[in-house]
């Protein structure tokens, strides 16, 4: 069974860098596609940023401060620049096989999630 844990969230000021790791155990990720999703207090969970073979794609509100990256067979890191108080939230990483699951948030996999707190 595969497991995901999210890794690397903290309190940080506006304007900072955080780098999130989303680690899988019990078996490789393999081909599968891996996304980070976040979720705000009294929001919906919102998808953030996705990865496969083929690319990575973003949310528009993140693009050109987030990069999601392959570290290694079972880690993919979420590098976040420029951070703003709206980014506040727990952020989870999920995984699938289907890259349209991840990205609508259906995966089958999810983590407990990571809490990222940006101060004004």
């Amino acid at each position: 069974q595969l497991q995901l844990v999210e890794s690397g969230g903290a309190l940080v000021q506006a304007g900072g860098s955080l780098r999130l790791s989303c680690t899988a155990s019990g078996r490789a990720l393999g081909s599968r596609t891996v996304g980070w999703f976040r979720q705000a207090p009294g929001k919906g969970r919102q998808f953030v940023a996705a990865i496969d073979w083929n690319g990575s794609s973003y949310e528009d509100s993140v693009k050109g401060r987030f990069t999601i990256s392959r570290v290694n067979a079972n880690t993919v890191d979420l590098q976040m620049n420029s951070l703003k108080p709206e980014d506040t939230a727990i952020y989870y990483c999920a995984a699938d096989v289907n890259y349209r699951s991840v990205v609508s948030g259906l995966a089958f996999d999810w983590g407990q999630g990571t809490q990222v707190t940006v101060s004004s």
